[in-house]
């Protein structure tokens, strides 16, 4: 049974490597269609608010689930190192869908198609974080375990509080109704997806804590996902405001892209 686990868990790590490269170069060309790329012909749709909560679930009833069985379970160090990620899946299962549900005036327009598809990769990912947090990791008792823990928490909680406040800025402008507007101040004069850099931020941060394989490879699938839906977010901005939308911006990084 552990040599079954092992080669499981071999294999879901190498996935999670593999399937970055294609994510990225297919969402080069074809973003996933909700929210501003919205468009038919991706089969029957569900409210927002529902896609999200039923496609991020997984990261939380999975770890649940799996956390009894590893042989770190009943230790401090991995329950305190599995919060950070509880945390923010917590909010983007309940909190975050009651946020668009509560802000947004429409109820339709997020393809299942989509969300199966986001429901499998949090399934993978969710087994990969919540097995080597509970099972494989090896250094609870190292002398800088605590060092890349906090190290890695203050990124994650400053990536945490620029997504959350730009997910609020976002959602206020759907609150005010007359379409999409030009979102302004604070991170947003620097980027057009903070968010997104927020989210990207958060797990490097995680990353840092775990100091694994597995917390780089959800890093770099985040940026596979990520990145090219911000650069195709910034030219949908360029495109739909012209002169009034600010040159200056970057897509999703500072300075930089």
């Amino acid at each position: 049974m552990a040599l079954l686990d092992q080669s499981l868990f071999h294999y879901s790590l190498l996935s999670i490597y593999l399937i970055g490269p294609p994510t990225f170069i297919s969402l080069k060309f074809l973003q996933a269609p909700y929210g501003k790329h919205h468009r038919p012909g991706w089969g029957p749709t569900i409210s927002p608010p529902l896609a999200w909560m039923l496609m991020e679930s997984p990261t939380l009833w999975l770890t649940l689930l799996l956390f009894p069985y590893g042989q770190h379970f009943t230790n401090p160090k991995a329950l305190i190192l599995m919060s950070p990620f509880l945390l923010h899946y917590f909010h983007r299962t309940f909190i975050y869908p009651l946020r668009i549900y509560r802000n947004s005036k429409t109820t339709g327009g997020f393809p299942v198609s989509v969300a199966v598809m986001a429901f499998g990769f949090n399934l993978l990912n969710a087994y990969l974080q919540a097995r080597w947090v509970s099972h494989y990791k090896s250094d609870y008792d190292g002398g800088l375990f605590w060092w890349k823990f906090f190290g890695g928490l203050v990124v994650f909680v400053w990536g945490m509080r620029i997504n959350m406040w730009a997910d609020g800025v976002l959602l206020g402008l759907k609150r005010e109704g007359g379409g999409y507007k030009v979102p302004r101040g604070g991170w947003f004069e620097l980027v057009s997806c903070p968010n997104y850099f927020g989210e990207i931020v958060e797990w490097l941060g995680w990353a840092l804590m775990t100091w694994s394989w597995a917390g780089f490879g959800f890093l770099l699938y985040t940026c596979a996902n990520l990145v090219p839906r911000a650069c195709a977010n910034h030219k949908w901005y360029l495109e739909k405001f012209r002169e009034d939308y600010p040159r200056s911006r970057k897509a999703v990084i500072p300075f930089l892209c």
